[in-house]
């Protein structure tokens, strides 16, 4: 592989973790993402602030997991090669640890049907996988699990996992979790939010499928 190899796709997602920073759903070098390509995915590399990642930076792996190219991956290599392994329709994933999902991750919540945005994450919640230290095997285990049927989860005590097929469409998600996090939140200072029937959620999810343009 060359260096110039996917050159606008590793732009991508340079001008991507940027983006999660002004976004206000990252902070500094906490978040990783990465894309899929022929013969495995890009990822950003390990400890590199945004502001100096550069598209060579990006870390190039094999299906297992084996650096192909740069230096050393985000810590968080584990969960982006077994979810893109095991999740065909995913061509990116974006993880965060934007305030308010992950404030809702520390209480290991999941964020139920109160709003009917939640089926954006492809189901009637979105779980809270169970926690374990980061860039192990267990954390990537957990939130498979946690992905089972939806297209983003919050990891405990951690931050926001949210997957799309593409780059965009990943970082659409992960904002629109932050959304329904701080949204879920405020309501629960008032109360108890009144949460949407499994039936709703059914047709809400269903409609989605042919939601926007084609």
């Amino acid at each position: 592989m060359t260096k110039t190899a996917h050159l606008a796709l590793r732009r991508q997602i340079v001008d991507t973790c940027r983006r999660m920073n002004a976004l206000g759903v990252n902070q500094g070098t906490s978040g990783n993402v990465s894309a899929r390509i022929r013969g495995g995915l890009l990822i950003t590399p390990s400890g590199v602030p945004y502001d100096a990642m550069t598209p060579e930076g990006i870390v190039a792996l094999a299906p297992d997991g084996t650096v192909t190219q740069g230096g050393k991956p985000s810590s968080e290599w584990r969960f982006h090669v077994d979810i893109l392994a095991a999740r065909p329709d995913a061509g990116a994933i974006v993880h965060t640890h934007s305030i308010h999902a992950t404030a809702l991750s520390c209480l290991r919540r999941d964020i139920p049907a109160f709003h009917y945005m939640v089926a954006a994450a492809g189901g009637d919640t979105i779980r809270c996988a169970r926690y374990a230290t980061f860039g192990t095997q267990e954390l990537s285990d957990h939130a498979l699990a946690a992905l089972d049927g939806r297209r983003a989860c919050l990891l405990a005590n951690h931050g926001v996992i949210a997957t799309g097929r593409d780059i965009a469409a990943a970082l659409a998600l992960a904002v629109e979790v932050e959304t329904l996090a701080h949204q879920y939140l405020l309501a629960l200072q008032v109360g108890k939010p009144t949460i949407l029937s499994a039936a709703e959620m059914r047709r809400v999810v269903e409609k989605f499928r042919s939601y926007g343009p084609r």
